[in-house]
């Protein structure tokens, strides 16, 4: 196994016990490589939106969507990098199934000096039937220059 792909593994890893969002959402990433990432959010009754349907909240998916679409940034890059979130824009298709677990399939097809672009889809059974599809755009880097107070100058207005 590369260094790499063992990096991304692991910086999956941090990435779903290190948010609390992720960690209570159980996110578990299935799969990350060059060509992009899988995860999971397994099926939970506390996360149904509409108890009537027993359908899951819109905002697991875009969690999910979000965590797949930053893991994907991360390993297509050679070296790593901070990033954040730019723009983030999901279309939802139809309801999850109740009972199914929810699948994200994410991959950054392009990627500049600064940003990175992904799309993913959002899937209980095939990615050919998607609950929700997503387009996103990532800053690259996002720390660069921003160590504590790097970027403050006084005002002259207060004492």
């Amino acid at each position: 196994m590369s260094d790499h792909l063992e990096l991304m593994r692991n910086l999956a890893l941090g990435m779903n016990q290190g948010s609390p969002q992720a960690l209570a959402l159980k996110l578990e990433t299935l799969s990350i490589d060059r060509d992009g990432s899988v995860l999971k959010v397994p099926y939970d009754e506390k996360l149904i939106g509409d108890p009537e349907t027993g359908v899951i909240a819109g905002g697991v998916v875009t969690t999910l969507l979000d965590h797949a679409c930053g893991q994907a940034v991360h390993a297509a890059m050679t070296e790593f990098k901070t990033i954040a979130t730019l723009d983030l824009r999901i279309d939802y298709m139809r309801p999850a199934e109740p009972g199914k677990d929810i699948f994200a399939k994410a991959h950054c097809y392009k990627a500049t000096r600064s940003v990175a672009f992904v799309r993913a889809v959002a899937y209980d059974d095939s990615p050919d039937d998607p609950v929700a599809a997503a387009q996103a755009a990532f800053m690259l880097d996002s720390s660069a220059g921003r160590g504590f107070g790097a970027n403050l100058k006084p005002r002259k207005d207060r004492k």
